[in-house]
Parts: C-alpha cells; structure tokens; sequence
C-alpha cells in the first residue's frame, strides 16, 4: 500500500508526520497523524498509542493542540491518531449540516444503513486496515498497545478495547461518551448508521459491553465538572456503575474547573501517557 507524506516535523527528537493513503475500508483517501519519538532511531520496534479524536475534530486538533510529544520523547510511545470520518467527494454528509453526524462524526463504526454504509466504515479502518498499514510501515510493535480518546473518541477507544482485550494492554480516556445508547449523541448517530434495531447498538456501547461480559483489566478516566456535557450527553456514572458490577479498576477523576477542551486534554495528557507506559513495558 502506497502512504504519502503530507508533512513532516522534528519535534522533541523525534519526528511529527502527516500521512495519507488510499482506503480500502473507506474508499476514500484516509489522513493521519504520527509520532515517532527520538527511540525510533535507535532499531528495535516501539509500543504505539491510538489517539482517537472527538466530534468534528481532524488528526489536525490533537496534533496541533494535544502536547503529547514530550512525553511520548520520554516514554518512547509511537503515537498515531486517525481521522474521524470518510472525507472526499462524493462521501454523504448529514442534510442539515449538522456537526453530531455525517463528516467529522464517524462514531468509529461501520454503518449498514444507506447512503452511509459505503464510506462509513471507521471500525474497520480503525481495528484492521490501519494498524496493518502501520506495522508494515513502520517500527511498531503491535503486542504492545494501548488507546485513548476524546469525547465520541473516547466512546471509541472504550468500545474497541473492550472488543479486543487481548489486543490493547492499556485503555484511558479524555471525557468519553459512555452509553451512547442511552444519550442523545449517541441515539441519532447509532440510529443513522446502524438503523432502529438497539440490539445491533450494543457492541457499540461501552456499558452495554460491559454488562455483556466484556472486560477490562483497568480504566484511566478523566472528565472535567464544567464540562457542559457532563449530564446529558457523557454520563461517567453510568461507567462507574458497570465497572463496579463487574470488578474492573476504574480510575474516574472528575476534574475540578476543565471543561470538554483541549485545554483540558493537553493538562492531563502527560498523565494518560505515563499510564500507558508503565503497562506498555
């Protein structure tokens, strides 16, 4: 598969890029972003972190405003954060512009309802197609990685690691959106590309997973109180009632003062990494 570098930077050692490739999960071309720290030099493969972005966000947010280099430099971390969509002509958008749906808002599933279940197949790209491309590109070592993200990112990052739990050795994230079935972010982007049928929602919804069975060793959770979408759309409680049912460690911070930005993100990136590190060793 041919990559192509749409831009390079050196940065805490290391070196920051912007890649894109043509897609087969997506048929689209599909960007994203890497970093490679200053240990990628020295031979050897590395443990990687998945960085999966929010609603309307692009590799572009985090990368720009995320401050994960330094400590990635210090804890020799690939990191890699894909798109959250399809984007091109001729990729459907939501009719009414909406920014909760369509373009930017993939939700990280594979949609079966039309016109969207041509392009929509961020599961796919992000469980298979990417990592792939990745470790044949690239040193790094796929017995060795975890996953974080933002937001409908971090519904995500749950989702996906709860569905591979032998494949991520470590899981955090950055106010995810836990039951997506059960708030109204997640009910009209379920609906619209999985269709009416909730069933089908559940192994997108990370406390049904776990009500289902899945597990987890442990959870790094962070979630600001000024956040203004704490209650309605967010819902940590209900994360914290499943974990409990099932024995999982969760780590739930509730932030005093953040709220749903990067501002919040890139305070507590630092610790989401050094978690990741100590259980990527």
């Amino acid at each position: 598969m041919t990559v192509e570098i749409v831009s390079e930077n050196k940065s805490h050692g290391g070196r920051q890029l912007v890649v894109k490739h043509a897609s087969a999960a997506t048929s689209t071309d599909m960007t994203y972003s890497i970093f490679l720290p200053p240990q990628a030099e020295r031979g050897g493969k590395l443990p990687v972190v998945w960085y999966l972005s929010g609603l309307t966000c692009t590799p572009a947010n985090v990368t720009e405003k995320g401050e994960y280099r330094a400590a990635c430099a210090e804890h020799g971390l690939v990191f890699i954060a894909p798109d959250t969509s399809p984007r091109g002509d001729g990729v459907p958008d939501d009719p009414d512009a909406a920014y909760d749906f369509g373009l930017g808002a993939g939700f990280y599933v594979d949609a079966s309802q039309q016109p969207w279940a041509r392009n929509y197949r961020m599961w796919t790209y992000v469980t298979e197609e990417l990592p792939a491309l990745v470790a044949s590109e690239l040193p790094v070592d796929l017995d060795r990685q975890g996953i974080t993200g933002h937001s409908m990112g971090g519904h995500g990052a749950l989702t996906i690691a709860l569905s591979h739990p032998r494949r991520f050795r470590s899981v955090s994230a950055f106010a995810p959106i836990v039951a997506p079935s059960q708030v109204p972010w997640g009910e009209k982007a379920l609906t619209g590309y999985l269709g009416d049928d909730r069933s089908k929602w559940r192994k997108h919804d990370a406390v049904a997973l776990i009500e289902d069975g899945a597990r987890l060793r442990d959870l790094l959770v962070d979630v600001g109180d000024a956040d203004p979408f704490l209650q309605k759309e967010l819902r940590p409680e209900l994360l914290q009632k499943a974990c409990a049912a099932a024995g999982i460690d969760l780590t739930l911070r509730i932030q005093p003062g953040y709220d749903h930005s990067y501002y919040f993100i890139s305070t507590f990136m630092a610790d989401h990494l050094r978690w990741h590190a100590e259980r990527l060793r």
